[in-house]
């Protein structure tokens, strides 16, 4: 079987020959997987595609963040209140949901990673 030809490191500057697009040295290192990435399917199992979500937006079908703003928005998406964490108990208690428009969803979604990360970095949130 033929081989690849040698062609420099993809690396910006570096001249090293290699078959597989960068050198050893530069070759970019496999991501570790998040934590959150061990229960991202659970939104994917029956018991929340056929039953916690279409329940909550039946139950709530307005945005809970717009009406505390008199505002009357349809809700797109279904939230939990407090993180689950890989928690199941917590992912299905119905009490833990809250419907929510797409754009309260992402806003709150975004304060809570903004949150996470100023925790895990040692600095003090607001």
């Amino acid at each position: 079987m033929a081989m690849k030809p040698l062609k420099p490191c993809r690396h910006p500057g570096c001249g090293e020959l290699t078959r597989h697009g960068y050198c050893d040295k530069h070759a970019p290192q496999q991501a570790a997987r998040r934590e959150s990435a061990q229960w991202h399917r659970w939104y994917s199992l029956p018991i929340w595609t056929d039953v916690l979500r279409p329940e909550q937006l039946l139950r709530e079908p307005f945005c809970r963040e717009c009406a505390r703003h008199g505002v009357r928005t349809y809700a797109t998406e279904v939230d939990h209140i407090r993180d689950h964490r890989g928690d199941w108990a917590r992912f299905t208690d119905r009490d833990n949901l809250q419907s929510l428009c797409h754009s309260c969803h992402s806003r709150k979604t975004m304060r809570e990673q903004w949150q996470r990360r100023r925790k895990s970095s040692g600095r003090s949130g607001r």
